[in-house]
């Protein structure tokens, strides 16, 4: 009786070179959330604006900032009121709200979640100034 014999090293190296990769990608990623959230507040930032959202990723979009007056739902769809095209960000992903100043975050039961300073959103939540908000592969920091 003839067995085939595998040779498990051209097998499982490739495997281990991939899942060292993907374990870089992921840790570049945290650092990078890392490092805006302890960037120091700029002082020449207009003072009595109220609460917004900078585009930090993706990087063709960053620094761009995005007003939120009343209500803004976030998504792909075409009645958003901020239209991403962002492979993990659902239709209508989340919605962002305005109230008097007070801006705040709500995950409309996307697929890939919604995170602020990587906790997970499952309810209504106020966002501060500083905050590093995470909705799909959209990197947001809320500055005034």
């Amino acid at each position: 009786m003839s067995f085939a014999v595998t040779n498990y090293a051209a097998i499982i190296r490739p495997l281990q070179l991939l899942v060292l990769a993907v374990a870089g990608i992921f840790l570049l990623r945290v650092l990078r959330v890392a490092s805006v959230a302890a960037k120091a507040t700029d002082g020449s930032q207009k003072q009595g604006r109220g609460l917004a959202l900078e585009i930090i990723e993706p990087l063709d979009r960053a620094g761009e900032r995005v007003e939120v007056e009343g209500t803004m739902v976030l998504g792909r769809a075409p009645d958003c009121q901020l239209r991403i095209a962002d492979n993990f960000l659902s239709s209508h992903h989340a919605r962002f709200q305005n109230d008097g100043g007070d801006l705040t975050i709500e995950d409309l039961d996307s697929t890939n979640g919604s995170y602020v300073n990587q906790v997970s959103v499952t309810e209504r939540i106020h966002l501060d100034r500083g905050d590093i908000v995470q909705v799909g592969g959209v990197l947001f920091e809320v500055v005034r």
